[in-house]
């Protein structure tokens, strides 16, 4: 993906959670649903992490520095590891809170009708960003499934947006159910509960989050498949074989490859050379996103 791929997902959920969070606390006002609180709080939180997003792509564009030689492509990745830590303290933990308390002491709902209508038109919303998203995500997703997508992609932002708003459709679902079953039963503890679900959902999505977003911010290699391609590319031409290869994600659109290359034997000083920069022509040629590629000649001392 581009750096500015992901950039219509974020826009179309900044614009769709921001005006969802408006008319949520309007209707927490009016009626005093716990459940429409936490789907209040999550809105704020979701709308934040859009703006964090937006920012770390802003950042990663920066030019590298003596002090950052490579660049600040993991920028993308550090606010991404934010949006989840805010995802599970304002969305989770609040909403968990919040429907503890209600479940223990329970308030009757006031004017349940606008909490109703607000989460049906939120529930539209959301389903315009979702779908914004997922129509972005198929474009570079190739023929990996939707999980698969998750766990493997380098570009932290769409399979942040998605679990986002998977997560609010799936909450907009529980606080509706939470209110509804409140009315038809004239039981407010329904409404807590529907909070503390609520709660618990946020809370495994920014687990996934986190433990994803803190795997491409420590450092992630090239797929097994993109490795492939690069060894079948080097070990090539003059190349007789890799005896060792490093790779590393410096940002989405930056992969490190540094290998030791054995090449045929009796080749001059200018022959090596033309022999690596051969190397690396044919491994940008396949994998364009190889930007950084460090290639050392040495004698093949593997045992025959």
């Amino acid at each position: 993906m581009s750096a500015g791929g992901g950039s219509k997902a974020i826009i179309a959920a900044l614009s769709a959670n921001a005006g969802i969070a408006v008319a949520k606390f309007a209707g927490f006002l009016v009626t005093g649903s716990s459940s429409m609180l936490a789907e209040s709080v999550h809105s704020v939180a979701d709308t934040a992490n859009q703006g964090l997003l937006l920012l770390g792509k802003k950042s990663a564009r920066r030019r590298a520095t003596r002090e950052h030689p490579f660049g600040f492509g993991r920028e993308r990745y550090f606010y991404s590891f934010i949006v989840a830590l805010l995802l599970f303290t304002l969305g989770a933990a609040f909403a968990l809170y919040e429907g503890v308390h209600k479940v223990l002491e329970p308030e009757p709902l006031e004017t349940p009708l606008v909490a109703v209508i607000i989460l049906v038109v939120a529930i539209c919303l959301e389903s315009y960003s979702f779908a914004t998203a997922i129509g972005e995500a198929r474009e570079v997703k190739g023929g990996l499934g939707w999980w698969r997508f998750i766990r493997q992609a380098k570009e932290p932002e769409l399979p942040v947006v998605l679990l986002e708003d998977a997560g609010a459709l799936a909450g907009l679902v529980l606080a509706l159910a939470g209110v509804g079953l409140s009315v038809l039963t004239g039981d407010p503890v329904f409404d807590g509960l529907g909070t503390v679900a609520i709660g618990l959902l946020l809370g495994v999505i920014a687990v996934i989050l986190i433990v994803e977003m803190k795997s491409l911010l420590i450092g992630e290699g090239a797929t097994e498949s993109e490795l492939a391609t690069i060894v079948d590319e080097l070990a090539a031409g003059k190349v007789e074989r890799v005896i060792h290869i490093r790779t590393q994600y410096l940002g989405p659109d930056e992969l490190l490859v540094a290998a030791k290359l054995a090449l045929v034997p009796g080749l001059d000083t200018g022959q090596v050379a033309t022999a690596i920069d051969d190397a690396e022509t044919r491994v940008r040629a396949k994998l364009p996103v190889a930007s950084l590629i460090y290639l050392e000649p040495d004698l093949d001392r593997t045992p025959r």
